[in-house]
C-alpha cells in the first residue's frame, strides 16, 4: 500500500514538473495554449498540496511505526499513542470490557490510552499496605505527566522521521524532504497548542462508555454510595448482631436444649464472596457464642485473583481457629495464600499440653494427627473452655493472639478443637461465565475420592467427625462414612439426613452474596450457623442466624434440634429487630 501511494505521489510531482508542450503550428498566433496556462497557474498549488500530502502521510506512518509509549500508571501498564482525528479527545481502551471516550481537547490528534494489564505485584502492594492509597492520586498524576512528556518527544521524532523519509522517497531531493519533516513538526506543534488551549479537565466527570462498560455510570453511583456508607453499615450490623444474641439468650420459647460446659461450638460460614462485612459479623458471633472453631465451606473469594489475597489477612484476628476448604470461586492461587497464612500462624503458636486431657497437643484422646508436613495442620486445639495457644482473647492484661488457620483438601484428616475434620476442595474453578464448568460428574468423582478417604479413616480406627466440601453434590457422596458433612455453594440453607444416616448441612452466604448482591431487586440475606456437638462429637442442635442483607437492619435466630423430643416443635425462631 505504501509503495503504491509513493508511486502516485511521484507521478503527480513529475506531472507538475513537466514543461508545457510546444504550441502547434496552427496555434502559433496565440501566445500560449489554454492547457499550458492552466498548468503554469496550478503548478505552485500542486507543489504545495503534494508537499502537504507527503507530510501528512509520512507523519501518520511515523506515528504508527514508532509513535507509541509504554508507561506504568499506578498499578496498571498502559500504552499511549497519538492518532489523527477530526475532533480530538481521549479514548481509554480497557480490553475486553470496552472503552471510555473523554472530550478532553479539540485538535486534529486524539490521545489513545490502552490499558494492557493490571500489575499484580503493584496492585497487591496497595492491598497489603492501604496507607499507599493516600498517595495514589498524586502518583498517578506524576505517571500520566511523565508518560505525556515521553509521548510528546517520541511523537515529534516519529513525525519528523516519517515525513522526512517519505519526502526523500517521493522527491529524491534532501531539501524537499527536510521541508516535509519541518512542516510535520510545525503541524504537530500547532495541534499540541490547540489541545492545550482547549484542554477540559472536567471531561473525566462526563465520560462516554461503550462495550460492557456501558453500565458503568450506574455501577459507579452504587459503588460511591456503598463505599461512603459501608464503614457505618459494618459497625451497625455488628451491634445489631450483638443485641439480637442477647435477646435470644433471654428468650423463653427456645427448645429444651442447654449446651453443657464440654459442648464444642462450631461456627459454620460459607460463600463470603469478598464481603468485608462478613469478618465483622463473624468476630461478633465468635465472641457472643464463645466459638471453638470456625469452618468455612468455600467461596471466600469472588474471582480467585492474587490481588484478592489481602482480604484473607483478617482471618487470624477473628478469635477462633479457622478451617477452610476451596470453593469454585477460590483458585489455586487462593489456596496457596491460605496455606501460607496457615504456616505463618503455626509458627506463631508454641507447643503446649492440653489442660483438659493432659495429652500433648496434636494427640487429643489418643487420635493420630496428620503428617507433620501437612500444610495448615501443625497442632490440635482443645475443646470449648480450654482455648489454645494463638486463640486467647483480649482481657485483663491479656494480649490478643492470632488464631491458627487450617486448609482441608484431598481427604487429609486434621484434629482441630478436639474434632477430627477432613475435606476436599472443589474440583472446578468457575469464577465467571468465561469458564465452562465440568458439571456434576466432576463433583461426584471428587466426592467418591473423599468417601474413600473417610472409609480408610474408619477402618484405621480414627473416624472423622465432620467432613467439609463446597458443593452439595460432592458432599452427598460421603453418605454413610461420616456423621456430619458441611457444604455451601447454593446460597440457601438446608439440612437433611441422607439415606445412610449422614446429616448434610448446607449453609447460605455469610457474605450476603458479596457486594454484587446489590445488583438484584432485593439484597441477599447474610447467613451463618452455630453447631453444638456433645463430648462424643455428635451434633445435638444448631442455631440458624439470618441477617437482612446489605443495607437492612433485620435479624433472626432460630434453634433446631438434631434429635427433637416427641413433644414440642423442632425449631423456635426469635426475630427481634432492636433499634440500631
Amino acid at each position: 500500500m505504501t509503495s503504491s501511494v509513493v508511486r502516485r505521489l511521484r507521478a503527480v510531482v513529475e506531472w507538475a514538473r513537466k514543461p508545457a508542450a510546444a504550441p502547434r503550428r496552427h496555434d502559433r498566433a496565440r501566445p500560449t495554449s489554454l492547457r499550458s496556462a492552466l498548468r503554469h497557474d496550478l503548478r505552485p498549488l500542486v507543489h504545495a498540496l503534494g508537499l502537504i500530502g507527503v507530510t501528512l502521510f509520512g507523519a501518520w506512518l511515523g506515528l504508527l511505526a514508532v509513535g507509541t509509549v509504554k508507561t506504568p500508571v499506578g498499578p496498571m501498564d498502559t500504552t499511549m499513542a497519538l492518532r489523527p482525528s477530526t475532533i480530538g479527545g481521549t479514548q481509554i481502551n480497557v480490553s475486553p470490557l470496552g472503552s471510555l471516550d473523554l472530550d478532553s481537547h479539540r485538535a486534529p490528534l486524539r490521545l489513545d490510552v490502552d490499558v494492557d494489564r493490571l500489575d499484580a505485584d503493584r496492585a497487591g502492594a496497595l492491598v497489603d499496605q492501604p496507607a499507599r492509597l493516600e498517595g495514589l492520586q498524586s502518583k498517578i498524576a506524576d505517571d500520566v505527566r511523565s508518560g505525556a512528556v515521553n509521548l510528546a518527544i517520541r511523537s515529534g521524532v516519529a513525525v519528523l522521521a516519517g515525513a522526512t523519509a517519505l519526502g526523500l522517497a517521493v522527491y529524491r531531493r534532501p531539501r524537499r524532504a527536510l521541508a516535509a519533516g519541518g512542516l510535520a513538526l510545525a503541524l504537530l506543534a500547532a495541534s499540541g497548542a490547540s489541545a492545550l488551549v482547549t484542554w477540559n479537565p472536567k471531561s473525566v466527570l462526563e465520560p462516554r462508555f461503550s462495550g460492557l462498560l456501558a453500565g458503568a455510570p450506574s455501577l459507579v453511583g452504587d459503588a460511591r454510595s456503598i463505599v461512603s456508607d459501608f464503614d457505618v453499615y459494618q459497625r451497625e450490623l455488628a451491634r445489631l448482631m450483638t443485641n439480637v444474641t442477647k435477646l435470644y439468650d433471654a428468650a423463653s420459647t427456645l427448645p429444651a436444649y442447654q449446651p453443657k460446659p464440654d459442648t464444642t461450638r462450631v461456627l459454620h460460614v460459607s460463600d463470603i464472596h469478598l464481603n468485608p462485612a462478613a469478618w465483622t459479623i463473624i468476630t461478633s458471633l465468635v465472641k457472643q457464642y464463645e466459638i471453638d472453631v470456625i469452618i468455612d465451606s468455600g467461596d471466600t473469594m469472588d474471582h480467585g485473583t492474587a490481588i484478592e489475597n489481602g482480604f484473607l489477612d483478617a482471618i487470624p484476628e477473628l478469635g477462633a481457629p479457622y478451617v477452610w476448604v476451596r470453593g469454585n470461586h477460590d483458585s489455586a492461587t487462593t489456596q496457596k495464600a491460605m496455606e501460607r497464612l496457615a504456616r505463618r500462624t503455626a509458627k506463631e503458636a508454641s507447643p503446649r499440653r492440653d489442660t483438659a486431657s493432659g495429652t500433648p497437643r496434636g494427640q487429643p484422646g489418643g487420635r493420630a494427627d496428620p503428617p507433620a508436613d501437612t500444610p495448615g495442620s501443625p497442632t490440635d486445639h482443645p475443646t470449648h473452655g480450654h482455648r489454645g495457644e494463638g486463640d486467647e482473647r483480649e482481657g485483663d492484661g491479656e494480649r490478643k493472639k492470632r488464631s491458627p488457620v487450617y486448609v482441608l483438601d484431598e481427604g487429609v484428616p486434621m484434629n482441630v478443637a478436639g474434632l477430627r475434620l477432613a475435606g476436599w476442595g472443589d474440583p472446578q474453578f468457575t469464577p465467571d461465565r468465561s469458564v465452562v464448568p465440568a458439571g456434576d460428574p466432576a463433583e461426584r468423582e471428587a466426592g467418591q475420592n473423599l468417601a474413600d478417604a473417610l472409609r480408610a479413616q474408619k477402618t484405621a480406627g480414627t473416624p472423622v467427625d465432620i467432613a467439609v466440601a463446597h458443593n452439595p453434590v460432592l458432599a452427598r457422596e460421603t453418605d454413610g462414612q461420616v456423621p456430619l458433612v458441611l457444604a455451601g455453594h447454593v446460597h440457601r440453607p438446608k439440612t437433611e439426613v441422607l439415606e445412610q444416616g449422614t446429616r448434610l448441612k448446607i449453609e447460605g452466604s455469610t457474605g450476603g452474596g458479596g457486594l454484587r448482591a446489590v445488583e438484584g431487586a432485593e439484597p441477599e440475606k447474610v447467613l451463618a450457623s452455630v453447631l453444638y456437638l456433645d463430648r462424643r462429637k455428635q451434633l445435638q442442635a444448631w442455631d440458624q442466624i439470618t441477617l437482612g442483607g446489605l443495607g437492612r437492619s433485620t435479624a433472626e435466630v432460630s434453634r433446631h434440634l438434631a434429635h427433637p423430643p416427641d413433644s414440642g416443635p423442632a425449631a423456635s425462631p426469635v426475630s427481634p429487630t432492636p433499634d440500631s
